[in-house]
């Protein structure tokens, strides 16, 4: 039987939150498709560009991946709770160090051997870290942080953590957070800043992230009902900056002012999500199951679908639903297939013992103790 404290204690909002994440991330993917420079990074692209579709684009691509990586550091705090130090390590190993391996030198070289045949290369293996370079990044981020984590968690009760929640649940700790970040731009000096795979600007950005996603959760409900409170400062804040940059700078803002933006985005998303998003559903348990295959799996069908449909004359925005409708139901029912085989879920992220995934082990609660490309 379940035990009732840790099933309240759960945040189902930052479940809701991932889940929301890696969608966003499929249909961002499939945009790329559409515009001129997507081949420059490594991805199929139609012959006629929908240029349209670069407002939300521009948008989304500021936040979508920190977004991921506060979330991931969350997930370090709730499993902390039931884990040594060595049980962490050993089962992001299995569940995450497994799956980045496995799909680094089998899922990849699948879709980058699509790409090749479409584009009339030397059809060749070569393995690539591809789109899996943020489970790269996360095990990294466990390994390097988790001791420093672990002596702020066994000492909650000391000054150094008494500081931080006050520090967080007050906006006047955000401004310390979102100094670090700028300062991270204004060290680093990435160009774009979106270019986030496999680079020093995203490996410390998500660090920065991950570590404040675990201090965040750390500080309790003081720093949710903060958030709360503040919540339409940071959507108007977000509204505004993206509005002046995109008709004031274009393409190439100053990194400090995407920094900042980013993390208006970032708390606007976590504030609405806590105050909205409550309760478990089976839409979410499934959903949550199936974000990590999901993830894994979704770039080979999206080449395929590219490969299918680019070549035809139909109009570009239809192009774009059908490529993203062979992306979804290919990737969701390869993963109703591997569900059911015992043998492939490990490789796939999922328990061989239930039907949980690591995302949802990594994001918002109480689990048993057992989770060249842009992202």
């Amino acid at each position: 039987m379940k035990n009732p404290t840790l099933i309240s204690s759960r945040r189902y909002d930052i479940d809701w939150l991932r889940v929301i994440a890696i969608g966003l991330l499929l249909i961002y993917h499939v945009a790329i498709g559409f515009q001129s420079w997507g081949r420059m990074i490594g991805f199929i692209t139609s012959k006629e560009p929908w240029t349209a579709l670069w407002l939300p684009m521009a948008l989304l691509n500021i936040w979508r991946i920190p977004l991921l990586f506060f979330v991931s550091g969350m997930g370090v705090y709730f499993a902390m709770k039931s884990r040594s130090w060595s049980q962490l390590i050993q089962e992001r190993t299995r569940r995450i160090l497994l799956p980045f391996v496995f799909g680094m030198f089998v899922i990849v070289p699948l879709h980058l051997l699509v790409w090749r045949y479409y584009y009339g290369m030397e059809l060749k293996y070569s393995w690539d870290p591809g789109h899996l370079w943020f489970l790269g990044n996360i095990f990294s981020y466990v390994v390097l942080l988790s001791p420093i984590l672990y002596l702020i968690k066994k000492n909650e009760s000391g000054k150094t953590v008494r500081w931080i929640k006050t520090a967080l649940g007050a906006p006047w700790g955000l401004i310390l957070v979102l100094t670090a970040f700028i300062g991270e731009v204004l060290l680093i000096q990435p160009m774009p800043f979106e270019l986030y795979a496999m680079t020093w600007h995203g490996f410390i950005l998500g660090l920065l992230a991950f570590f404040f996603g675990f201090c965040f959760v750390l500080s309790g409900e003081a720093f949710w009902k903060m958030i709360q409170k503040w919540r339409w400062v940071f959507l108007l804040s977000g509204l505004l900056l993206y509005s002046f940059r995109i008709g004031q700078f274009g393409s190439f803002p100053p990194g400090y002012l995407l920094a900042i933006e980013s993390f208006a985005w970032t708390l606007t998303v976590f504030a609405f999500g806590s105050l909205y998003l409550k309760g478990p559903s089976k839409t979410l348990s499934y959903l949550s199951q199936a974000a990590y295959p999901v993830y894994i799996l979704h770039m080979v069908f999206l080449y395929l679908g590219s490969l299918w449909i680019f070549p035809t004359a139909i109009p570009v925005q239809f192009q774009f639903v059908l490529v993203l409708l062979i992306t979804f139901v290919g990737s969701f029912g390869t993963f109703e297939l591997i569900r059911r085989l015992p043998a492939l879920k490990p490789l796939f992220g999922l328990s061989k013992e239930s039907r949980t995934s690591v995302f949802a082990d990594l994001s918002s609660g109480e689990c048993s103790p057992k989770t060249g490309q842009p992202f």
